[in-house]
């Protein structure tokens, strides 16, 4: 019996999450005047121009260009930068590194919001406003809180025999962290790559702020501005394709790498 509950509890929570989903893909290849008559009905023939309507005349194309630059480089840099000062936190403690920490974690419960008007005038001052550069840098300063603190945990537990035979082999301590301790974090590195990689491609509040024009507009702006253009268009097609455009990207990257995170919580799990 309790095996049933627990199984109707995970099929009602699956039919929640798969079913809008499907009901988003049916639609964006439906016209808009059938989305709104019969919402529910399969269409009777794809409408594949509405996808093209969403990536070349709602201007998705440079939308998506822009979200996609601005999350790898962000990537390139939050990675490396992330994993060194975890590193350090966890292997080397000095004094005020526990304190250096804590208020790295309190970064993680600090509102971007509220922090939007001092960094408005802040990449104002310094000519970066309305730029992908200046977005990188913010993107960069606010995910370095999620990923030291997840990084941490990983280098906290790796064994520290690994890195004092590399370092009587002759290897220093910045080899040690690239050659040895680094790879066998890898794991948690994938994780928190594919987490500020969702994160990153979503966002929306302070690219909403810091990026005013149309040319350097991410994805989520882009989706905005479409959502109500088509509004007065009656366009509900292109809208609808429109989300597609946004979800694939994310919905690929956890499905290519979803053993792997799985077993990767998993040992997390286990060694805690």
């Amino acid at each position: 019996m309790r095996k049933f509950f627990i199984g109707s509890l995970l099929l009602l929570f699956s039919l929640c999450i798969i079913l809008p989903l499907l009901w988003v893909l049916v639609s964006s290849l439906k016209t808009g005047d059938a989305i709104v008559s019969s919402p529910w009905t399969l269409p009777t023939s794809p409408h594949w121009v509405n996808y093209a309507n969403a990536w070349n005349e709602a201007g998705f194309s440079r939308s998506f260009l822009n979200s996609l630059f601005v999350t790898v480089a962000t990537l390139a840099i939050l990675l490396p930068a992330g994993a060194m000062a975890s590193y350090v936190l966890a292997r080397y403690p000095f004094k005020g590194s526990k304190l250096l920490f804590g208020t790295f974690l309190g970064g993680m419960m600090f509102p971007n919001f509220l922090v939007i008007v001092p960094l408005f005038f802040l990449l104002k001052s310094i000519n970066l406003l309305d730029t992908k550069p200046g977005l990188i840098i913010v993107y960069v300063a606010y995910s370095l809180s999620f990923t030291i603190f997840v990084m941490y945990g990983f280098f906290e537990t790796l064994p520290g025999e690994l890195a004092e035979a590399a370092m009587m082999d002759g290897c220093t301590h910045a080899g040690t962290f690239w050659k040895v301790m680094l790879p066998l974090a890898r794991p948690g590195l994938l994780v928190v790559a594919v987490f500020n990689a969702i994160g990153l491609w979503n966002e929306y509040s302070l690219a909403l702020v810091l990026i005013p024009s149309k040319e350097n507009q991410t994805l989520p702006l882009g989706l905005a501005n479409l959502t109500m253009t088509q509004q007065y268009e009656s366009d509900w097609g292109a809208l609808f394709a429109g989300l597609v455009i946004v979800m694939v990207p994310v919905l690929a990257v956890y499905w290519v790498f979803r053993n792997r995170i799985h077993d990767t919580m998993l040992a997390g799990a286990v060694k805690g």
